[in-house]
């Protein structure tokens, strides 16, 4: 379906070019107005991409506001963009994100300004530019450029050891995406064109399946992360500003499993059959060992960073099972991960900037100060653990329900994760928020200001309307997870 306005390439290059126009002004001594700029910007961006939704057609299973332009004609390379069922909410979420991530770095940031708020602009532009692209040299562009805008905010905005941090983070992906780009390559010489929608239709015989398979996998899996690559994740979150936690646990993780969905199972589907169990192993060991590893952390942002591991554990497990209900599961709790576990970071950046202290000791009796605050912390650690009537129950429950019809057990070792999910949200909110003040810094603790208010409400709402009517996000995406399945399940060889 053609559209005459061409909304995705807006829906990307509007916060790249406030980005941009953000670093010309960018004196701290304009703050005010580089402030007020990038949210006009974050919110320009987030009303185009609501924009997209109001034009798409749910029960279409192909690609909808489709521009197709040359770029690289030599070697067919195109900028092709394009979005269906299963991309569409992930455009949404990013711009979403974006504003709240303005909002939660407006008073915290005092010095360079104009570079943080610029670097998430431009960063919230081409990880939409992953979502849409559908040529794969434009998603292989995309896909890596959004190392540099974080590796910026780590680097520069983080913690003490953020450097550390920060190469870490660039050297962990930037590995894993090579591969990919050789496995793109083969593809390219195979079938003469970099359009990723003809490479689902290439016949490819097993053994090379099966090596592009890996070859996607090291990049997708650095980016989910997954086990046994995870460990990068942990130190960049401790690391980073709140804004570059919210992001990174919101969006960037989905890159990985994005890539998933748009290459891996659609492009080698005997591959991802053959290799289904690895995967499945692979999942559910992120899914029971991490949850126990994040038990035990004493920092809260290791603590939230070792449950994204597990809840992406789900997402993974979820593809892999080849059966509908799993599989919209697993991207229902891609888009609720989002929400809830920015939100979480969102809540720790609040006590961090009043106390600049992660550790869960140090805090204790913290709802006798910050009542407000409390109440909204207690429902993300319950949409954390996965409790009914928020977002989190949702996508879990749909996967484990996918599981148990694929194998009970498999559906057994899922459903742990929902004691586990329990266990350590909980526990940590226990020690953070109950129990009698045993620090006097907070003591002296100030409730949450109209700003934090906002922009924890807003991610209140969207964790409880999908937890209670998530109706809107599983029927846009049923048409296309369906033509995936049914593409996924004719071999290629």
């Amino acid at each position: 379906m053609q559209s005459s306005i061409p909304l995705l390439s807006l829906a990307i290059w509007v916060p790249i070019v406030f980005g941009f126009l953000i670093l010309a002004l960018g004196e701290d001594r304009h703050a005010g107005v580089v402030r007020g700029l990038s949210l006009v910007g974050a919110i320009a961006g987030f009303l185009i991409s609501l924009a997209l939704l109001i034009n798409f057609v749910p029960d279409l299973a192909t690609m909808q506001a489709v521009e197709n332009a040359p770029w690289i004609a030599t070697f067919k390379i195109n900028y092709h963009l394009g979005i269906d069922g299963i991309s569409i909410w992930f455009v949404i979420l990013t711009a979403f994100i974006t504003v709240i991530v303005v909002i939660a770095g407006w008073e915290v940031i005092q010095d360079r300004v104009a570079q943080y708020m610029a670097a998430f602009l431009i960063l919230s532009g081409l990880m939409i530019g992953v979502f849409c692209a559908l040529d794969g040299v434009l998603f292989y562009v995309f896909f890596e450029a959004t190392l540099i805008p974080m590796y910026i905010i780590i680097g520069v905005w983080g913690g003490p050891n953020r450097v550390y941090a920060a190469f870490k983070f660039f050297l962990y992906t930037l590995l894993g995406s090579l591969l990919t780009l050789v496995a793109i390559l083969y593809l390219y010489n195979k079938s003469g064109s970099f359009e990723i929608l003809d490479w689902h239709k290439l016949p490819i015989p097993l053994d090379a399946q099966i090596l592009i398979f890996f070859a996607f996998l090291f990049a997708f899996a650095v980016k989910v992360p997954m086990w046994p690559v995870h460990t990068w994740l942990p130190d960049a979150h401790v690391e980073a500003p709140t804004g570059g936690s919210i992001v990174l646990a919101a969006i960037m993780l989905k890159l990985g499993a994005y890539g998933f969905l748009r290459l891996s199972l659609p492009i080698v589907p005997d591959a991802s059959h053959y290799l289904a169990n690895f995967m499945i192993t692979l999942s559910l060991i992120a899914v029971v060992y991490i949850g126990l590893v994040a038990l035990v952390q004493k920092d809260m942002k290791k603590l939230v960073a070792y449950s994204s591991i597990a809840h992406m554990g789900f997402v993974t497990l979820g593809f892999f099972m080849f059966n509908p209900l799993a599989v919209e599961g697993a991207i229902v709790q891609m888009i609720s991960h989002g929400f809830v576990s920015g939100a979480m970071f969102a809540c720790i950046g609040v006590l961090y900037d009043r106390m600049h202290s992660r550790q869960i000791a140090d805090y204790g009796g913290v709802v006798n100060t910050m009542p407000k605050f409390a109440a909204l912390f207690m429902l993300f650690a319950m949409a954390n653990s996965g409790l009914p009537a928020t977002s989190g129950f949702v996508g879990e429950f749909m996967v484990i329900l996918g599981a148990v019809q694929f194998n009970f057990w498999i559906g057994m070792l899922a459903a742990t994760t929902l004691i586990l999910g329990a266990a350590y949200s909980l526990w940590m909110y226990k020690r953070v928020m109950f129990g009698d003040i045993a620090n006097d810094h907070v003591r002296e603790l100030t409730d949450i200001n109209a700003r934090e208010f906002t922009m924890l409400a807003l991610l209140a709402l969207t964790v409880l309307f999908m937890g209670l009517y998530p109706k809107p996000f599983t029927d846009v995406m049923q048409a296309s997870v369906t033509n995936l399945l049914a593409h996924v399940a004719m071999p290629k060889i």
